[in-house]
């Protein structure tokens, strides 16, 4: 096969470097782990014939995430929701309206949120040597161990640029030293150290683990039985939370895809699509709720009078519908002082609440916000499930002219930049159990 020809879609301002290959009957985007680079990849003989195997099966949309690779590096930490984002980007580049979702290691998560995100442009979501959460847990005991992350990230930046240890991460070529070279050559095609450190410190912080019951395409989660850098006990916990996933543990011991039995990964992959038919609702999906009300509406009315009040409320109207635009959401209901707004992800959601929030201030008003990921049930233009009713109560939550959100928001948003307080574990009216919340720091 010739090696293709890269290309850039663009992702807002951001420019991401994909590659098309193979004449499949159907779309797979392949969404790859830690570090890459969509042309060095080609220059090692083992990836270059996983890639056309690949090929020979699917059209593949191949692509290097933003900050690494061909696409634009100095970006920052990506959070999993703008690294979504580059899968739309790449997907509407293509003219793909709907594929078969690739992820592999930190490529996982990822296609994970995309797939609860957009369900109407996933067939199926395969899922290789893929962690949700990264660091152990009381909850979550499968991770690494906190002591060991330092450890872990010194190590690497030590050695930065040497022939790189294969001993866990693909033993069955780690005696080659013409594998460890290129290896080594092909992180630093892909990262500078100081960005490989941010985007290895962003990926510990990952949990993604709220996301996986509300996927709903076919799952295929393939996993090599003795994979060391990522436990088998990772898959297992996936696939017991995604509704629809099919666990197959295949033989093997390296994690790094294209190295170990190609053959075998990719006929489950065939078997898998080819065997399936998505009968995925597409009413249902991942959305950020938001919620806003007004502080003191009837003492405000009382002190302003009728009109005055009205004028106010016209101006906050015009303040909401030019800000829930401009940060890309969608108005779902309003109430007179109060409102009901939709997000593609939790980032733009408390952007457009920071934003919103100045503006009432300058009206000389105080409000409430609630916010909440979760997963929603589409009827026309409105939303409804239990994800609603809890941003609902979380605003009733929120102190005046704060933020507040759920755990599941702080843990989508981590790269962001973003900063939270605790305010403790709250019982909330008609939802079970306890509900950590938090707000977002100014």
């Amino acid at each position: 096969m010739p090696r293709p020809k890269t290309h850039y879609a663009k992702c807002g301002d951001l420019n991401i470097a994909y590659q098309v290959f193979g004449d499949g009957p159907f779309d797979l985007l392949f969404a790859q782990g830690w570090l890459t680079n969509v042309e060095y990849a080609w220059e090692s003989p083992d990836y270059a014939r996983f890639l056309t195997k690949l090929g020979r099966m699917a059209r593949v949309i191949f692509f290097d995430k933003r900050g690494t690779g061909m696409s634009d590096r100095d970006v920052g930490v990506a959070t999993l929701e703008q690294r979504s984002e580059d899968i739309n980007a790449v997907l509407d580049a293509v003219g793909s309206e709907k594929a078969v979702l690739f992820g592999v290691s930190e490529g996982g998560a990822m296609c994970s949120v995309f797939a609860a995100t957009y369900p109407q442009r996933v067939s199926h979501l395969i899922l290789n040597g893929s962690r949700p959460k990264y660091v152990w847990t009381e909850d979550y005991p499968y991770g690494v161990k906190p002591e060991e992350v330092e450890p872990q990230i010194a190590s690497f930046l030590e050695n930065w640029g040497e022939p790189f240890a294969l001993k866990d991460g693909a033993p069955s070529v780690a005696d080659d030293p013409a594998v460890a070279e290129w290896f080594a050559s092909y992180l630093r095609f892909s990262a500078s150290p100081r960005a490989a450190e941010q985007i290895t410190r962003m990926n510990y912080q990952i949990d993604y683990r709220d996301v996986l019951p509300i996927i709903q395409a076919p799952a295929l989660v393939i996993h090599r039985e003795h994979d060391l850098w990522c436990p088998i006990e990772n898959a297992r916990f996936i696939a017991d939370n995604i509704p629809n996933a099919e666990l197959r543990v295949i033989p093997g011991n390296d994690h790094i895809v294209w190295y170990g039995d190609q053959d075998r990964l990719i006929a489950e992959i065939k078997e898998f699509v080819v065997g399936e038919t998505s009968g995925a609702s597409v009413d249902r999906a991942l959305k950020t709720i938001l919620f806003l009300d007004i502080v003191g509406s009837t003492d405000h009315l009382s002190t302003m009078g009728d009109e005055r009040w009205k004028s106010i409320l016209e101006q906050l109207d015009l303040n909401v519908g030019r800000r829930v635009s401009a940060f890309g959401g969608r108005r779902i209901k309003h109430t007179g002082d109060g409102y009901l707004l939709s997000f593609s992800g939790p980032t733009r959601a408390i952007e457009f609440a920071k934003t919103i929030g100045e503006d009432i201030d300058r009206l000389g008003l105080q409000c409430q916000i609630g916010i909440h990921t979760g997963e929603c049930e589409m009827r026309g233009e409105d939303l409804s499930g239990l994800a609603v009713h809890i941003a609902a109560r979380i605003m009733s939550e929120a102190a005046p002219q704060a933020i507040a959100a759920s755990q599941t928001v702080k843990d989508l948003v981590v790269g962001s930049g973003l900063e939270f307080t605790s305010l403790g574990s709250r019982e909330l009216k008609g939802v079970p159990g306890e509900w950590p919340l938090y707000q977002v720091a100014n």
